[in-house]
């Protein structure tokens, strides 16, 4: 609970008089006592609760005080709370006891300190004097807290609790506290006026957008340290370190951040934590706070409950003396965040994000587990922006769908050996589809199913689009774990093949283009369940539970074996050659490349997946010359540095 504004202070103010008192004055109610005990409870709550504006009546204005006016008690209490953080105490009136002249009232005060957890409460005793017929009461810092002496106040002290890590794969920690240096504005260093034009210098030294951290340093509190970057310790640019003394206020703090190993590392999928953007405290100002670290993106930000855990608080009483010890009167024990274990193998993000190091365009990397859908490795390239295109991105498939549309003709009756026609170009209702540029001339006539996909001819399986009844394609995507969504516990996107709109349209989809589409994820995924012989269902967070969805067909045997030696071939006589000589167990690989309009000019996706052993991967870049060129080194870069 927080403080209220002056107007509706006000308003309370009014109700207490009102309600309390209906005789002559303040201190002359008609149920004597009793009466001035109910509004002494009230006022001080509200009195805690409000902040009126200078001139306007005060709560405790409506209390008569013995021996004190209202404007000095007012005084003292509010010095007693001012480092509450603005926490407001529920003060409920207990028994009063009288004799003729004298009396005692019990106050019940409840403090709401930690929400959700049982409040810190007490009583303490008001002692009521009359003169005549009019009744008042004596103050003292003993009526807030029992134990309080003239001069001390109470001081809530929040206990910051730790932050649950993030493990991945055989409980390596991957995120943890690690030290860094939050740089930023100390109002209390530099004076309100001049605290703008010291937010704007420090923001253009940082690179950080100026107007919005020029206004969170205008709209924080006097003490408020508001901060602007945060830095990795021993990464502190040598030029803020220098420039920094040259800015009024401008400050470095050392603290400790729940961080990856590394900048980069899976950035994108696990999110940062940082202070609580204006957004989260307006949607839920229960949880946050101005000033709360959280997670503020990514896994650390859907799993921040679980990773946050709760802070402690202490109150204490704080002698006036400096030399005096203060006395801790309530104590709630920070509760330690729990861990999110996730299935990325260190070594493996790590080396995706290496191989991807040099890579211009957007790209992404994706490693699976196939024996139990563990993702290893998901890691974006720089070209990305810091999106998540390794399993959230929309792109076409191209040719590597066409493990998809095998299946699809295998179970239409087709075998490797089907004879199938590849010619250099076939129309489709006024729309001409070709193979790309350097097809090899002796692939062109009829041949063999299984020489048409190490091949990757378009036409051949365009041509056989006649075999095929509607919804089959989509159904041999879902046995491959294509296009049927999950929630996962994490952002993935799971493709989409639906009805083609035209026969155009469906020509399209069995090379992969037209409204067919993928993300890296599950076209890994694919590649993984003909590596494993099932569906295979892509997994990141252990607590989730996945499983393979019933309106999936399984694979069979059969099926299993045809897809395996049709990719071996693209490995041993196809367009996937370069991953012949990898070290280790028979590479199956796919290779694709999807035409998609950039601006005015018509650009080229570049894809490549491959499995070996118990593990599937997926390259692709967002612009190259074709799935082999392109996204072909990076994959077999990848596994061999696997091993």
């Amino acid at each position: 609970m927080r403080r209220l504004s002056a107007a509706s202070s006000l308003l309370l103010l009014t109700a207490i008089a009102g309600a309390a008192c209906s005789g002559d004055g303040p201190g002359e109610p008609d149920d004597g006592a009793d009466a001035l005990a109910q509004q002494l409870a009230a006022a001080l709550e509200v009195a805690i609760a409000a902040d009126p504006a200078e001139g306007e009546p005060h709560p405790l204005d409506v209390v008569a005080f013995r021996s004190a006016d209202s404007a000095a008690v007012a005084k003292d209490l509010d010095a007693i709370v001012a480092d509450m953080d603005g926490i407001v105490p529920d003060v409920s009136l207990g028994e009063v006891a009288t004799t003729a002249d004298t009396g005692r009232a019990t106050l019940e005060w409840s403090w709401p300190v930690v929400e959700g957890e049982h409040p810190w409460t007490y009583d303490t005793e008001a002692e009521l004097a009359r003169t005549g017929e009019r009744w008042s009461v004596t103050w003292a810092p003993s009526l807030v807290e029992p134990s309080l002496m003239d001069g001390d106040v109470l001081d809530a002290v929040t206990q910051p609790t730790d932050r649950g890590d993030l493990t991945g794969a055989g409980g390596e920690v991957l995120v943890t506290e690690r030290p860094v240096v939050r740089v930023g504005i100390d109002r209390i260093r530099v004076p309100a006026a001049a605290a703008p034009a010291s937010a704007r210098a420090l923001a253009r030294l940082v690179g950080i957008d100026v107007a919005p951290y020029v206004k969170a340093v205008r709209n924080a509190g006097e003490r408020a340290f508001v901060e602007a970057i945060s830095y990795r310790e021993g990464e502190v640019p040598a030029e803020v370190t220098a420039q920094i003394r040259n800015i009024e206020g401008g400050w470095q703090i050392g603290d400790e951040v729940a961080l990856a190993p590394t900048r980069e590392f899976a950035a994108p999928i696990i999110g940062r934590v940082g202070p609580v953007t204006a957004e989260m405290v307006a949607e839920d100002p229960e949880a946050y706070q101005p000033g709360d670290i959280a997670g503020v993106s990514g896994l650390q930000a859907r799993y921040d409950d679980q990773l946050r855990g709760s802070d402690g608080r202490i109150v204490y009483a704080v002698p006036q003396d400096p030399e005096g010890k203060k006395r801790a009167l309530y104590t709630h024990q920070a509760q330690p965040g729990k861990p999110l274990a996730l299935t990325l193998d260190r070594r493996l993000q790590s080396l995706a994000e290496e191989v991807l190091g040099g890579v211009t365009p957007a790209s992404a990397l994706v490693a699976i587990r196939p024996s139990d859908g563990a993702i290893l490795a998901a890691a974006n390239g720089e070209g990305t922006g810091g999106l998540n295109y390794a399993t959230f991105g929309q792109f076409a498939p191209g040719s590597t769908f066409k493990i998809v549309t095998s299946l699809a003709l295998l179970r239409a009756g087709l075998t490797p050996d089907s004879p199938v026609r590849c010619t250099p170009t076939t129309t489709v209702d006024g729309k001409r589809f070709k193979n790309y540029s350097d097809y090899p001339a002796d692939a062109i006539g009829e041949i063999p199913l299984r020489r048409a996909i190490a091949e990757s001819c378009n036409t051949a399986l365009i041509g056989a689009r006649g075999e095929l009844d509607d919804g089959d394609l989509a159904a041999a995507a879902a046995s491959l774990g294509l296009g049927i969504d999950h929630d996962l516990g994490f952002p993935a996107f799971f493709g989409e093949v639906p009805a083609p709109a035209s026969e155009t349209e469906g020509a399209a989809s069995l090379i992969g283009q037209g409204k067919v589409l993928a993300s890296p994820m599950v076209m890994a995924a694919v590649i993984a369940s003909v590596q494993a012989g099932e569906t295979v269902v892509p997994r990141l967070v252990e607590q989730v539970d996945v499983e393979v969805p019933g309106e999936a067909a399984p694979l069979t045997t059969g099926e299993v074996r045809q897809l395996r030696t049709m990719l071996r071939q693209v490995v041993t006589e196809g367009s996937g050659q370069a991953l012949a000589d990898v070290p280790g167990g028979p590479v199956i690989a796919k290779t694709g490349t999807a035409e998609y309009a950039d601006g005015g000019s018509i650009e080229t996706h570049a894809w490549m997946v491959g499995a070996q052993g118990d593990l599937a991967v997926a390259a692709f870049v967002q612009t190259g010359e074709s799935g082999s060129q392109t996204a072909g080194p990076l994959l077999e870069e990848f596994l061999r540095g696997a091993r």
